[in-house]
């Protein structure tokens, strides 16, 4: 499965050949619901196709264009094992799709440009990782307030200790059983060693800890989200030991992950996470009153475009649901504003949070009434 991560995101930006096609739509992890999936997918197929012909193609050319998403149709074993959304992204030598924990509205797009705003909920503010850790498994999931989705082995992430180590000897030597001890307040598993001492022992989970967070590294680049660990008290510390990402939190799931449905696990490590995105937005929000009426904020998307194209959003308030249709001359750096959508036009709400993302700026993805000042967007200049 690809993950939606900033580099994801920029190569959705950078350049694409026009016409850009965007769609998006709901799936079900039910397998016995994949036709009703496919269903909606031909239907959108059909509706892009008569986008793309609006937009000036000819029907042999459009239907050529959308080939790669009709494909899918009757791939069964890409129906196998559906999160709860599907976003895909075709444009003339491209072709690009994400399957996330998130319920996509359908909705297609025909632009200059792709359609990205629906996916900011995974790069604007609410996105976040858990790492699940035993000695007889590793796994990570890709999160946002609606779920958690496995990531099915992220390349470089040993899957085991016995994996990590080559070492399948230390697996008979080192036992873990259950303990009650009285160090277990809340009941964890507590681990007896035999065979080893208690420090080489450590050291062995020290290499296999580094060993997956030197995967991390490769595997998660610029993501920027909250990574939660979920494992037996005692290993924690020491992956923290280990661990270089610097979104790690401080506070984990503590208790054998092994078993734990994905469920459980998202119900946990949302309440961790929860309250950081709340306090980064509030923060957010108090800095944009702070600001108001100094030069350093905006709710006009003629004044909020240019900035983020230029990198001088420090953070964005953007409605979901909404679009401001117009274009945006970088040449003339002018913005013109469209009362509805027309051939050439891309929502100005969604180059707004790009470009502000690709910048290093926060996007806050909200429902409209949570926009500061009731607007569409609001910005936090940076200067």
């Amino acid at each position: 499965m690809r993950i939606f991560t900033r580099d994801e995101l920029r190569t959705l930006t950078t350049s694409p050949q026009a016409p850009c096609v965007s769609i998006y739509m709901p799936t079900h992890r039910v397998s016995t619901q994949n036709q009703q999936d496919r269903t909606r997918l031909k239907n959108l197929i059909r509706q892009a196709q008569e986008s793309l012909q609006a937009y000036g193609l000819r029907p042999g050319a459009a239907e050529a264009l959308l080939e790669p998403a009709a494909g899918l149709l009757g791939a069964i074993p890409f129906w196998k094992d559906k999160q709860d959304g599907l976003a895909l992204f075709i444009s003339p030598g491209e072709f690009r799709y994400y399957q996330l924990p998130t319920a996509f509205e359908s909705l297609v797009v025909v632009a200059h440009r792709f359609h990205i705003k629906p996916l900011l909920t995974f790069l604007g503010g609410n996105e976040f990782f858990v790492l699940a850790l035993s000695q007889n498994a590793v796994r990570l999931f890709e999160g946002s307030r609606l779920g958690l989705s496995a990531i099915d082995d992220p390349e470089g992430v040993p899957k085991s200790l016995a994996d990590a180590l080559k070492y399948d000897e230390l697996i008979k030597q080192v036992q873990f059983r259950t303990g009650t001890g009285s160090g277990g307040a809340r009941g964890e598993r507590a681990a007896m060693f035999h065979g080893q001492s208690a420090d080489d022992t450590k050291d062995r989970l020290l290499r296999y800890f580094r060993q997956i967070d030197q995967g991390l590294q490769d595997f998660l680049r610029e993501a920027q989200a909250p990574l939660v660990l979920a494992g037996v008290e005692y290993l924690l510390p020491i992956y923290k030991e280990a661990n270089t990402y610097p979104h790690l939190l401080d506070e984990g799931i503590t208790g054998n992950p092994e078993g734990v449905s994905p469920e459980d696990l998202h119900r946990q490590a949302w309440a961790l996470v929860q309250p950081h995105f709340q306090r980064e937005q509030e923060q957010a929000a108090a800095r944009y009153r702070q600001l108001a009426g100094t030069g350093r904020t905006s709710r006009d998307p003629r004044e909020i475009v240019p900035a983020a194209y230029h990198g001088r959003v420090e953070f964005l308030f953007v409605a979901v649901g909404r679009q401001q249709w117009g274009d945006y001359d970088p040449g003339a750096n002018q913005v013109h504003v469209h009362p509805e959508a027309q051939t050439g036009s891309f929502d100005l709400l969604d180059l707004a949070a790009a470009q502000t993302l690709l910048h290093g700026g926060a996007v806050y993805a909200v429902e409209p009434a949570a926009v500061p000042e009731e607007a569409l967007l609001a910005a936090v200049f940076r200067y």
